[in-house]
């Protein structure tokens, strides 16, 4: 399939901080691109850029066809952005509020209305439609974001973060509003902190840390880099992960991942999973290193980014999004910055 977006060797700085350093990226089309990385690693600093409400230092980047510089008006009808913040306005209706996205899409008044009376649907907010939107909960704003982002009907959505702050229930209704769209040929750009949701959802995956590209791949090509099973150790006493590091030197097939936050040890132990775990149990014995929990399983997209990495997705690195000192309010609607 042809790619329908395509970023090539894209920078971009905030004075002296790269955010981004020389990303290459393309996603195909009718496909879910899942965007991973730490905060801070530039995940929507790429997606602002794309959706053309940030210029790029260098390189270039077309959605669509379109160069998301050059082409950027005419560009913003055929996209949709649901940002980290719900966009809408606590003073207007549900509806209200999907009228005047429509109509920023150019949309004619009572094709507007059609459209938002169906996504409100879509996201089962029909009922609360005539309530002021800052009566409505956390969630509810959530969702009609996610609305105000169809109304378009785009040809590409990207979506920064679209689950934050959800409950497990409107979680997995958001899972399936992608796996929706994906069926309908929309293609979807999605960063996100969570692992599982760029497991369940997303055909491609790509890594980017401290401003570059790391890694690209499928969920099982990119689990494959770890290889077999991962021991996997938590300590009582989260200072005592360098020291669990240093008694289990020489056990494992590749180096240890540390996250001192979690008091975690990850080792890649191949096919001696079992040999690894005795010799462990072993060797901590003669220390007085207490642990809270030890396991063998088989690798996962976070074990993936710890090897890459060498930290947790959830790390806040604070080095690059926003670095500009200006925050991402609203989204852009139909060829605006709201």
């Amino acid at each position: 399939m042809p790619a329908i977006i395509r970023a090539e060797q894209v920078t971009k700085s905030f004075g002296e901080v790269h955010a981004l350093k020389g990303v290459d990226l393309e996603v195909e089309k009718g496909t879910v691109l899942g965007l991973l990385g730490p905060n801070g690693a530039g995940k929507t600093t790429m997606v602002r850029i794309l959706a053309t409400l940030l210029l790029p230092t260098g390189g270039r980047a077309e959605v669509d066809g379109f160069d998301v510089v050059k082409d950027a008006e005419e560009l913003r009808f055929r996209i949709g952005l649901a940002g980290q913040s719900a966009a809408v306005d606590e003073n207007l209706t549900g509806l209200e509020n999907l009228q005047l996205v429509g109509r920023l899409y150019h949309l004619e008044k009572g094709l507007a209305k059609q459209r938002a009376i169906e996504v409100l649907e879509r996201f089962d907010l029909a009922d609360a439609a005539d309530r002021a939107t800052k009566t409505y909960s956390g969630g509810m704003r959530r969702r009609l974001d996610l609305a105000a982002s169809l109304v378009g009907r785009p040809d590409v959505l990207f979506l920064d973060e679209p689950t934050t702050g959800l409950d497990p229930r409107s979680r997995i209704d958001v899972w399936d509003f992608i796996r929706e769209l994906q069926s309908e040929g929309t293609t979807l750009l999605l960063t996100t902190q969570y692992l599982e949701e760029a497991d369940v959802l997303a055909d491609q995956i790509a890594v980017i840390d401290r401003g570059s590209l790391i890694a690209q791949g499928t969920s099982d090509e990119l689990k494959e880099q770890v290889g077999g099973e991962v021991l996997e150790l938590h300590v009582e006493n989260r200072d005592d992960t360098s020291r669990v590091v240093e008694a289990l030197k020489g056990i494992g097939t590749g180096d240890p991942s540390v996250d001192p936050d979690e008091g975690a040890v990850r080792i890649p132990v191949g096919g001696e999973g079992p040999v690894a775990l005795l010799e462990s149990v072993r060797r901590l014995d003669e220390t007085d290193i207490r642990l809270a929990d030890i396991a063998l399983h088989r690798p996962t997209l976070d074990d993936v980014f710890l090897k890459l990495t060498g930290r947790s997705t959830v790390e806040d690195e604070a080095e690059a999004d926003g670095k500009d000192g200006k925050k991402e309010k609203r989204g852009r609607r139909g060829g605006k910055e709201a």
